[in-house]
C-alpha cells in the first residue's frame, strides 16, 4: 500500500472507541485519511483514549441507533469509505441482555445502511464495509467454515451477526450499495480491554502475579488473528469495492489453525516468564458457546491478495509486553 492512499478522503468508523476500530482508526490516519467517529458513550480506559486518537479524529455525538443523528453525520460528512464495527460484542452479555444486542448489532446496521442508501446518485461512498463475525456461521460438523457455508446461529450474538450479514448483502444486491462483509477469527493484541476474553484476562491476572483462570476445560479451539493484521484485511475488503462484481460478498480471514484456549493460556504464561499455572475451572465448553471454530481464508488470499503477518507466538509476546505496561 502507498504511503497516503487515502490522502484527501473522508472514511467513517462506527466503533472506533472499541479495541479492533482504534487499530483501523489510526491506519486510516496514517494513510491520510479523515476520520469521522460517531460515538454515544466515552469509554474511561480504551486504546482510543490511551493512543490520543480522540484528538486526532473528528467526534460527532451519534447513536448507531439514533436514525435521524446518523444520517445527519452520512449527510454532513459525505464520506467516501465507511467501516461499520459498532456492535455489542461480548458473548455473555448477549446470552444475558439479547434484546440490547439485537438492537446494537441488527437496527444499528440498518441504520447506517439506509443513510448511505438515501444519499442516492450523489453520494460520494464507495467502499461499506461491514463487520459480522465467524459466529455467523454458527456450528458444523465440517471444519474450517467457508464463505459459501450455511449461516445456521443458535445463540443471540451469533444471531445478530448472522442478521446484520445479511442486512449488508441485501443492501449490495437490492441497492447497488458498495459494500461487502468482512466475517473475521478470535482477534488478539494490544488494547483490548474486554476482560471477559481469554488474551486480556490471562494477561493482566499474569501482571498481577495470579494464575490465569480458564472458565471451560481448556479444549474449545478459536482461529486467532493479530489485530493489525485484521486492519489489513478490511483494507483490502474496501480496496476491492472499486470491483462491482466484488459487491455484495463475505470475505473470511483468520490464521486458518485452530489453537486450543489452555495452549494460548500456556504461550502468555511463556511469554510472561512467570510460574503461574493455570487455573482450570470449566468442565467443558461454556454454555452459549460453540466448542470449535476457525476459518478458511482462502478467498481473501487468492483474490485480493491478504496475509497474516504475525505469528502466534510473537503476536501474543508483544501483546503481553503491552498489557504489562498498562497493567502494571
Amino acid at each position: 500500500m502507498s504511503p497516503s492512499r487515502y490522502a484527501g478522503e473522508t472514511a467513517l468508523v462506527t466503533g472506533a472507541q472499541g479495541f479492533l476500530g482504534s487499530w483501523l482508526a489510526e491506519r486510516l490516519l496514517g494513510e491520510g485519511a479523515r476520520v469521522v467517529v460517531p460515538r454515544r458513550d466515552v469509554p474511561a480506559l480504551s486504546r482510543f483514549r490511551l493512543e490520543r486518537l480522540d484528538e486526532r479524529c473528528d467526534l460527532v455525538d451519534a447513536d448507531v441507533l439514533d436514525e435521524a443523528a446518523l444520517a445527519r453525520v452520512v449527510n454532513e460528512y459525505e464520506p467516501e469509505l465507511v467501516f461499520h464495527l459498532a456492535a455489542q460484542t461480548v458473548v455473555g452479555t448477549a446470552n444475558r441482555s439479547p434484546l440490547v444486542t439485537f438492537e446494537t448489532n441488527v437496527r444499528g446496521t440498518w441504520n447506517l445502511l439506509e443513510a448511505c442508501r438515501a444519499l442516492g446518485r450523489r453520494s460520494p461512498v464507495r467502499a461499506i464495509v461491514v463487520a459480522s463475525s465467524d459466529k455467523a456461521y454458527g456450528s458444523h460438523d465440517e471444519l474450517p467454515y467457508r464463505e459459501d457455508f450455511a449461516l445456521q446461529p443458535i445463540y443471540p450474538y451469533d444471531v445478530s451477526k448472522a442478521c446484520a450479514d445479511l442486512l449488508a448483502r441485501s443492501y449490495a444486491d437490492t441497492y447497488e450499495l458498495p459494500v461487502a462483509v468482512t466475517r473475521l477469527a478470535n482477534l488478539y493484541g494490544p488494547g483490548d480491554f474486554n476482560l471477559s476474553r481469554i488474551v486480556p484476562d490471562t494477561a493482566r491476572s499474569l501482571v498481577r502475579g495470579e494464575r490465569p483462570v480458564v472458565r471451560s476445560d481448556g479444549t474449545p479451539q478459536r482461529d486467532f488473528l493479530h489485530v493489525a493484521d485484521a486492519v489489513e484485511a478490511y483494507l483490502a475488503v474496501a480496496d476491492s469495492l472499486a470491483r462491482p462484481e466484488l459487491r455484495g460478498r463475505a470475505w473470511n480471514a483468520g490464521a486458518g489453525k485452530p489453537v486450543a484456549v489452555i495452549e494460548v493460556v500456556e504461550r502468555l504464561i511463556a511469554a510472561s516468564g512467570r510460574d503461574l499455572p493455570p487455573d482450570v475451572r470449566g468442565s467443558g465448553t461454556p454454555a452459549g458457546e460453540i466448542d470449535r471454530q476457525w476459518l478458511d481464508s482462502t478467498a481473501i488470499r487468492r483474490e485480493l491478495g491478504w496475509e497474516p503477518e504475525r505469528g502466534l507466538d510473537d503476536g501474543l509476546s508483544k501483546t503481553y509486553a503491552w498489557y504489562a505496561r498498562v497493567f502494571a
